[in-house]
């Protein structure tokens, strides 16, 4: 924990915090009951006598879609890069996923995926996704976290303000969700609130009214919307054993699809466009929107499929990162992490795995030896976290028609990077060196860095493009040739 002169409060082994004197009674509390929310209330209860997660939605019992949470209805992946962090949050929680049914599926090998008008050869796979639906993966994480007798959860409740002052956060104001005066707004003190409400936040304005500076807003909006729909493949072609389609949006090509499995033996089909170019929630419409895909492979895999939902359209999908980190007249005691403090493109499927690795960051920066953990060293660790998605997401999305945002811009210093990644891009379908490179950058299991290795530079800036199908591959390569 910190305080407000950034002292040390106590310290945790694996067991939990240790009880001494000074820190009975220290209580955290956590604004949300997402994903991000409950994996830092795990985080902050190693720190913690007590951790309140304060929810405006009534849990479900099971794995259902919650009303709070738009994207429940969407494709949701784990990243490679966001498994072992929760993994070492939650020992178990990924083999508990694959008990339920959560497919892993090996990228490039088990997809058949479209980027810069080519297709991607199928060699063996250097990464692999865990694309269970979101509702699976939040009610495991949800009852394991909530299974802590540290760990409550308030529900139905929403917080409506801050207590305290521009030089310390002392708890959070809350109202049950329905109750409109001020006579049914109660106090509840904390040492640390955790912003973890989302990208709709409105910890800015809590901050305001107590005198404190809010944080500068960084965004990048492409206008990108997408929809979705839930089907059983009716596909019994011997012809393939792919077990899903990707098709990504890029400088040339307005529209993009993803077709993933799920638990049950279903499939989430998602459908995207760029601003002008948005897919529609009329059932009739989504399927023709799918003949807008520079190759008809998904659109025939649709027809012969058996739809089993309504359409559900998303558009809140703009880059926005929260500058809590830098100078300001901001108060001890409060963080943001998650989509409150940096949320992606959803296209990128980076929340879940950011979260998690959010949660470690939080959890290690607290319990850090070196230095004490003032509010601003932590908030700039659960900053780090978040960064090598968001230059991913905004990378890409900075090169997109109609970018629009403060972040939008392409400085001279960024063009040199970013003429590199344009070629990465193109030699990724191609060449395995450099799209194993690749998809451990996109996956965070690598840094960037890892782009600029000898044996990937020397394949991007000298190597020729190697040869890619101009079909759809239906069958995965049985050998694997190398870039020279």
């Amino acid at each position: 924990m910190v305080n407000s002169t950034g002292a040390q409060t106590g310290r945790a082994d694996a067991d939990g915090p240790h009880h001494s004197p000074d820190r009975q009674g220290r209580h955290a509390v956590v604004i949300g009951g997402s994903i991000a929310a409950l994996l830092a209330a795990r985080a902050l209860s190693a720190h913690a006598d007590r951790v309140t997660v304060v929810e405006r939605d009534r849990f479900p019992d099971g794995p259902e879609p919650r009303a709070g949470v738009p994207q429940s209805h969407h494709t949701h992946v784990l990243l490679e890069g966001g498994q072992e962090p929760l993994e070492e949050l939650l020992p178990g929680v990924v083999a508990e996923l694959r008990e339920h049914g959560a497919p892993r599926v090996g990228m490039p090998s088990d997809i058949v995926q479209w980027q810069d008008r080519r297709f991607y050869r199928r060699t063996v796979a250097t990464a692999h996704l865990l694309t269970g639906s979101r509702p699976l993966l939040e009610w495991l994480v949800r009852r394991r976290v909530l299974a802590d007798p540290r760990i409550t959860a308030v529900e139905g409740t929403e917080v409506v303000g801050l207590v305290g002052d521009s030089t310390r956060v002392r708890g959070v104001r809350l109202r049950e969700r329905g109750a409109r005066t001020r006579h049914d707004v109660r106090s509840l003190t904390a040492d640390l609130v955790v912003d973890a409400s989302g990208r709709s936040s409105r910890a800015p304005d809590w901050l305001a009214a107590i005198g404190a500076e809010p944080p500068h807003e960084e965004t990048l909006d492409t206008g990108l919307a997408y929809a979705t729909r839930l089907y059983r493949s009716g596909e019994d072609d011997e012809g393939t054993d792919c077990v899903g389609y990707y098709f990504v949006p890029g400088r040339d090509e307005a529209h993009g699809a993803v077709a993933l499995p799920i638990e049950g033996g279903r499939y989430l089909v998602t459908l995207s466009g760029l601003r002008g170019s948005e897919p529609s929630s009329d059932e009739a419409a989504f399927t023709d929107f799918a003949t807008r895909l520079p190759h008809p492979v998904l659109h025939d895999w649709l027809l012969k499929a058996k739809a089993e939902s309504p359409v559900h359209a998303y558009r809140a999908t703009a880059n926005v990162r929260r500058r809590y980190d830098r100078p300001g007249r901001r108060p001890a005691g409060f963080l943001a992490t998650g989509d409150a403090l940096c949320a992606f493109n959803p296209v990128y499927g980076q929340g879940i795995a950011v979260a998690a690795l959010s949660a470690l960051a939080l959890r290690d920066a607290l319990a850090g030896t070196r230095r004490a953990p003032t509010t601003r060293r932590v908030q700039l660790a659960l900053l780090k976290a978040s960064q090598q998605a968001w230059d991913i997401a905004s990378g890409a999305d900075r090169d997109l028609p109609g970018a629009r945002g403060d972040a939008a811009r392409t400085r001279a210093v960024d063009r040199p990077a970013a003429w590199y990644m344009a070629r990465v891009i193109q030699r990724a379908p191609g060449d395995p060196v450099v799209g194993a490179a690749f998809r451990a950058a996109c996956a965070l299991t690598a840094p960037i860095s890892a782009l600029f290795a000898p044996d990937v530079a020397r394949a991007v800036l000298f190597g020729p493009v190697l040869p890619a199908p101009a079909e759809p591959p239906m069958r995965p390569e049985t050998t694997t040739l190398r870039a020279r």
